[in-house]
């Protein structure tokens, strides 16, 4: 594998301004997650019993059979706990997205309605609540199909968002190919939407959170009070906020399931937490619709030549004269496994000093020596690289007196005489009289000390470069 297909990057240090409507230092999406009814069950078609997200621990499958005191579980959920979450959400005034079920909601139709009354974004949850990761691909297209019928023909209209949650690694590629979801929420890599590129579209992602989520009453080293929910809920907002307030405003998502938040000894703490949230000012509680399409208007997906998508040839055309007259450093780079972590400045760099770092003596040498003198003969004849020629220029170097020339000339020569390379250094660092004071500090250090001085000089010649041409 030359090529490495996950962002271990994202934003990087300097994430966007996410520009939220009215200065908004955080938007914050609750989702409720509507399943009751769509789990595993043989009446459902399936080979055995729901085992996940319950009140029993360590449940399991029951192969062939039902399992009464797991559906009556889910059932609460439909029943019970789906209208204290309702009054509560509706009552405080709170914006809400429902990842539906949609065998689910085929099955609740007095729930559906009163989503709909109430304004709630009805998003899909897939066809069926169950285990994708073994599933064909062929078999998964056709579920996805079927659920946006199935959920268009229930709610009287088709979903603009998906989220799998139980997904395979065709699912996000799955769902974005139909080019119809304006977000997709499969993914807990970042706190802010991002877009990708998949079969040749963008497609925006509001990531979502598996940690701010009732689920973990339902799991090991999860909440055991509502409580500790409010606690976890108020931290993360708490953090946030606080990031919003010095100008790196966030998203948050707080995750809920009606059979779990919807329990009457933890809904106290999500109404504690809503109602925390809802005394600070800058709050902007949203759907994920109206976040997807505040995102798509202020940050609209960027088009640029990145270098893990080059081909070889082109990659050594853009990269190969970095570091001065040495393409071969590119080649052997472009050979490393490259990835969208490579796509900026410091991470192409990263790569290009690895390819340096790892040759031979002589072959870093070699890239010494095919570095001009500063305001030496080929500068004088115009004869740089572009690059070296605006680099000597920031600093002065294409302007000096005659006795500056000749200073230069004189150190230029004892340094090569002594060390049998030219003097290198990062100029756009310096100004002139630096770099002057710097030639004669290092004409006297041994040849190993320099060599390696030398070197880093290169290397960071090289990253200002890339910094002109990556972000």
């Amino acid at each position: 594998m030359t090529r490495y297909p996950r962002d271990l990057r994202g934003y990087g240090p300097t994430p966007p301004d996410a520009a939220w409507p009215g200065g908004a230092k955080i938007a914050v999406s609750v989702v409720l997650n509507y399943e009751e009814g769509g789990e595993n069950c043989l009446l459902h078609g399936d080979p055995a019993s729901e085992a996940f997200l319950s009140e029993i621990v360590g449940a399991q499958p029951w192969p062939g059979q039902r399992h009464w005191n797991m559906e009556s579980m889910y059932e609460y959920g439909a029943r019970a706990g789906f209208w204290r979450l309702h009054r509560l959400l509706t009552g405080l005034g709170v914006p809400v997205t429902v990842f539906a079920v949609a065998t689910a909601l085929a099955r609740g139709p007095e729930q559906v309605r009163a989503m709909a009354e109430a304004g709630w974004e009805i998003a899909s949850h897939g066809l069926k609540w169950i285990e994708h990761k073994d599933m064909p691909e062929a078999e998964e297209r056709a579920q996805i199909a079927e659920a946006i019928r199935l959920h268009a023909e229930v709610t009287g209209q088709p979903p603009r968002g998906w989220y799998t949650g139980r997904a395979s690694m065709n699912s996000v590629p799955l769902a974005a190919e139909l080019g119809r979801f304006d977000w997709i929420s499969d993914a807990y890599d970042d706190d802010l939407p991002h877009w990708m590129r998949l079969g040749g579209r963008d497609q925006l992602i509001l990531p979502y959170s598996l940690d701010a989520n009732d689920m973990r009453f339902a799991t090991a080293q999860g909440f055991n009070s509502g409580a500790q929910f409010f606690e976890y809920l108020k931290d993360s907002f708490d953090c946030l906020y606080a990031e919003g307030e010095a100008g790196a405003a966030k998203m948050m998502s707080v995750g809920l399931h009606c059979r779990l938040a919807g329990r009457s000894g933890r809904v106290m703490g999500l109404k504690r937490f809503l109602q925390y949230a809802q005394a600070h000012e800058g709050v902007w509680f949203a759907r994920r619709g109206d976040i997807a399409a505040h995102w798509a208007a202020a940050h609209p997906p960027e088009h640029r030549e990145r270098p893990s998508e080059m081909n070889r040839a082109r990659f050594v055309e853009a990269f190969g004269g970095v570091f001065e007259h040495s393409p071969w450093i590119a080649e052997r780079a472009f050979g490393l496994e490259l990835g969208p972590a490579h796509d900026s400045a410091a991470g192409l760099h990263n790569a290009l000093a690895r390819a340096f770092r790892g040759a031979a003596q002589e072959e870093r040498l070699g890239v010494l020596t095919a570095h001009p003198d500063l305001a030496g003969k080929l500068a004088a004849a115009e004869r740089l690289t572009a690059e070296s020629a605006r680099e000597q220029a920031s600093a002065g170097l294409d302007a000096l007196t005659d006795d500056e020339r000749e200073t230069f000339a004189g150190l230029n020569a004892a340094y090569v005489e002594r060390h049998g390379f030219p003097f290198i250094i990062a100029v756009r660092d310096h100004d002139k009289p630096g770099i002057m004071a710097a030639m004669q500090r290092r004409l006297d250090n041994d040849r190993a000390a320099e060599f390696d001085e030398a070197c880093r000089q290169v290397e960071r010649i090289a990253e200002l470069r890339l910094k002109d041409m990556l972000p």
